[in-house]
């Protein structure tokens, strides 16, 4: 059979013309898998390996934060195809990381959207927690972010000290706390209040301001700061 008539060849075709027509509206979740595994796998057809993801990591999302050592384990895929399922998580991290950085700063009464929604999903859904510190300039925009621990996030792990000394080094006068929760729960714990209560005090005999505490998960953000936890 010609390259011209190859059946597999027409039903890509489609696709990708579908996904320039009208993105990915109409796509069923598979379909997107094959899309990107169509570019790397030239010859072969696509669909099966695509269902086979799917059924193994339970939705796209799952499939697309798995581990490269993961997706490998899953018949018809190979190291390029790993490289193409993992790129679109990269990319979309990087695209919300520079749509946080041009968003509005952090006002007095709330935080920016575009910030939170970046530091959801870059590792709202990580198995570990993970304590970042986001410096801020006079005018309250985001001008560094810092992960300062990995691990489990306690009193003992978070050393105010550290906090301060690093906001002291970076020219921060503000600063905003943020810290995942891996079980998913948006509530903070004794510990997580305890914990901002030292931090800001600590903050504040320096002259520098923490303006909020947030927590992220999958699902949402918990903002302290409009909790009333912060600033009372």
């Amino acid at each position: 059979m010609g390259a011209d008539n190859d059946p597999r060849r027409g039903h890509r075709r489609r696709l990708r013309e579908r996904f320039l027509k009208g993105g990915l509206d109409g796509f069923h979740d598979y379909e997107i898998l094959e899309l990107l595994l169509t570019l790397a796998t030239p010859r072969r057809d696509c669909k099966a390996t695509a269902r086979l993801l799917l059924r193994r990591f339970g939705s796209l999302r799952a499939v697309l934060d798995a581990s490269p050592e993961e997706l490998r384990q899953v018949s018809g895929v190979g190291e390029i195809n790993v490289f193409g399922l993992r790129l679109p998580r990269a990319l979309a991290g990087r695209y919300l990381e520079e749509q946080a950085r041009a968003a509005c700063g952090f006002g007095r009464t709330g935080s920016p959207h575009e910030v939170v929604e970046y530091l959801r999903q870059e590792f709202g859904s990580l198995p570990r927690e993970r304590f970042v510190v986001l410096y801020l300039d006079s005018s309250n925009r985001v001008k560094e972010r810092e992960v300062l621990f990995e691990g489990t996030i306690d009193q003992a792990a978070v050393y105010p000290r550290e906090v301060a000394a690093a906001a002291l080094r970076k020219g921060a006068g503000r600063l905003v706390l943020v810290h995942n929760h891996p079980g998913g729960s948006l509530r903070p714990s004794r510990d997580d209040l305890a914990l901002t209560e030292k931090l800001t005090a600590a903050c504040r005999l320096l002259d520098i301001e923490v303006l909020d505490h947030l927590i992220v998960t999958e699902c949402g953000y918990y903002s302290m700061k409009e909790h009333g936890e912060i600033g009372r």
